[in-house]
C-alpha cells in the first residue's frame, strides 16, 4: 500500500504560480520584438541594474575576467570540462550515419548535420552556475555547433569571472553579460546588436523558462524545463541523515524545488525526518530548502520495490537517487527519469557539477517523453536517398502512382508518371486522365 506521510502543493497552488509567469514573460517578449536593443536595455537596468556599454564582452574584458580567478579554481574548471568533454565525444562516437541499398538500386541515408547557431543561458543571479557553461557551451562544440552564443546575468555589478572562465574554456564564440527573459529573448530573436541563435539550452528561473517555452518553435530548445526536482528512493541499507543531505542538497535550487523520499521503511522515513529538521538548523541555504522542503517535500512509504517502482515511473522526476541494496534493479526496470544515480557513493551534485553526465535534465513529467540535454540534442539527423538506376526508378514509380492516385494526389501522382516515362513504361497517361 502506498501512504503520504508528507505531502507537497498541490496542482492548482502550481498551476496559478505558472499562469502568472506565463503573462509577465508573453508581455516581456512582445517588447523585445518591437523594440531590440531599446527593450533588453530596460529590462536589464530593471532587474540587475546594468547597462553597459555593450552587453557582449570583449576580448579584452574576458582576459581580466579570467585574471580575477584564482588558479585552484580554473584547475578545477578545467577538470570537470575534461570529464564533460570527454562523455560528449563518447556520445558523438556512437551517432553513425547511415546508408544503405534499401531496394535494389535505391539508395537511402541519414547524416548528422550540426544546428548553426546556439544560445546557451546560465544562470547566475541566486548562484553563479559556473556548472551550466559546461554543459551547454562544451556540449554544442563537441557537436559541432559553429557559432555558440553565451548569456549569464551580472553578478554583484560586473561579469562573473568563473562563468566568464567557463565560457570561454569551453568554447563560446560570443560572451554576452545579460540575463533572465531579456537574455533568451534578445538571442531568440535578436535585436540591432545580438544576431539571433536557432536553439536555445541551458535552466533558469521560472521566467526564463516560460520564455523559452513561448519562443519554441520560433527557435529550437533543449526541453521544457521546471524547478529542479529530486527523488531519493532508499531502502534500509542507508540511514536518514544521507537521505535527508541528498534531499536538502537539492532543494536549496529555490523555493519551489520538489524533493521526495521514496522509501519502503517507515522508520527510514521517520530518520529522514528527523535529519532533515536537524540539518536546516545548520545548513547556510537552510531559508530556501525549508521552503522547498515545507511546501514541496513528499515522503511516501510503500510496501515494495515493486510499489517504489510504480511510484517512481509515475512522478517520473528528473533527478533519481537510488540507494537501495540492489541499484541495479531500477537501472534495469526504471523507465521515466532524467538521470539515475546509483548507490550511495555517488549523488545528484557530482551529476551537477563534475563527473561528466549533463545536468540539464527534463523536468514536470516530461521524462515520460524525453531524455537531458546532450551532444545529440545539437544535431539533426537529416535524411536524403539516390536512386541508382532507370528500372528502380521506373519500378518505385510505379508503386508511388498507385498509392497517389489511392489518396487522390494526382499532382504527386504526376511526379512519378514522368519518371516512370522516362525511364521505363513510356505510354504511361497524364495523371489527370486516369481514375483515382
Amino acid at each position: 500500500m502506498i501512504r503520504y506521510l508528507k505531502s507537497g502543493a498541490t496542482m492548482d497552488v502550481r498551476a496559478e504560480a505558472d499562469r502568472k509567469v506565463r503573462d509577465v514573460v508573453e508581455t516581456t517578449l512582445a517588447d523585445i520584438e518591437a523594440r531590440g536593443d531599446s527593450a533588453v536595455r530596460e529590462l536589464s537596468e530593471r532587474f540587475d541594474d546594468w547597462s553597459p556599454q555593450s552587453f557582449r564582452l570583449s576580448q579584452a574584458e574576458i582576459d581580466q575576467a579570467i585574471s580575477e580567478v584564482d588558479p585552484q579554481s580554473l584547475e578545477d574548471i578545467r577538470f570537470a570540462q575534461a570529464q564533460v568533454r570527454r562523455f560528449a565525444e563518447a556520445q558523438l562516437a556512437s551517432m553513425q550515419p547511415v546508408e544503405i541499398e534499401n531496394s535494389p538500386g535505391v539508395i537511402l541515408g541519414h547524416k548528422h548535420v550540426p544546428i548553426e547557431a546556439v544560445g546557451c543561458y546560465i544562470p547566475g543571479g541566486g548562484y553563479p552556475m559556473v556548472a551550466s557553461a559546461h554543459m551547454s557551451v562544451l556540449t554544442a562544440k563537441v557537436a559541432g555547433v559553429k557559432r555558440v552564443v553565451a548569456a549569464a546575468p551580472p553578478y554583484k555589478g560586473k561579469a562573473h569571472p568563473a562563468i566568464v572562465a567557463a565560457m570561454h574554456l569551453a568554447g563560446a564564440d560570443e560572451i554576452l553579460v545579460l540575463g533572465g527573459v531579456q537574455a533568451v529573448g534578445a538571442m531568440a530573436i535578436g535585436t540591432e546588436s545580438i544576431d539571433s541563435v536557432d536553439m536555445l539550452v541551458g535552466p533558469g528561473n521560472a521566467f526564463v523558462a516560460e520564455a523559452k517555452r513561448q519562443l519554441f518553435g520560433r527557435v529550437g530548445i533543449d526541453l521544457f524545463a521546471g524547478p529542479t526536482e529530486t527523488l531519493v528512493i532508499a531502502d534500509d541499507s542507508v540511514d536518514g541523515l544521507l537521505c535527508a543531505t541528498d534531499l536538502l542538497g537539492q532543494a536549496e535550487h529555490g523555493t519551489n524545488s520538489p524533493c521526495t523520499l521514496l522509501t519502503n521503511s517507515e522508520a527510514l522515513a521517520r530518520d529522514t525526518e528527523k535529519s532533515i529538521a536537524e540539518l536546516l538548523e545548520k545548513l547556510p541555504t537552510a531559508e530556501a530548502a525549508r521552503q522547498s522542503w515545507e511546501n514541496y517535500g513528499e515522503i511516501i512509504v510503500c510496501d515494495s520495490h515493486e510499489e517504489m517502482l510504480e511510484v517512481a515511473n509515475k512522478i517520473a522526476y528528473e533527478h533519481v537517487q537510488v540507494m537501495t541494496e540492489n541499484p541495479d534493479w531500477y537501472l534495469d526496470n526504471m523507465v521515466n527519469y532524467g538521470a539515475l544515480f546509483l548507490g550511495p557513493r555517488t549523488n545528484v551534485a557530482y551529476g551537477d557539477k563534475v563527473i561528466g553526465t549533463n545536468h540539464t535534465l527534463p523536468t514536470k513529467q516530461a521524462a515520460r517523453y524525453t531524455g537531458g540535454l546532450w551532444v545529440g540534442k545539437f544535431l539533426k539527423t537529416c535524411t536524403y536517398q539516390r536512386v541508382l538506376t532507370d528500372e528502380a526508378s521506373a519500378r518505385i514509380g510505379g508503386y508511388c502512382s498507385r498509392l497517389c492516385a489511392l489518396e487522390g494526389f494526382a499532382g504527386h501522382g504526376e511526379q512519378a508518371n514522368e519518371r516512370v516515362r522516362r525511364y521505363g513504361q513510356r505510354d504511361v497517361p497524364y495523371a489527370g486522365q486516369v481514375e483515382a
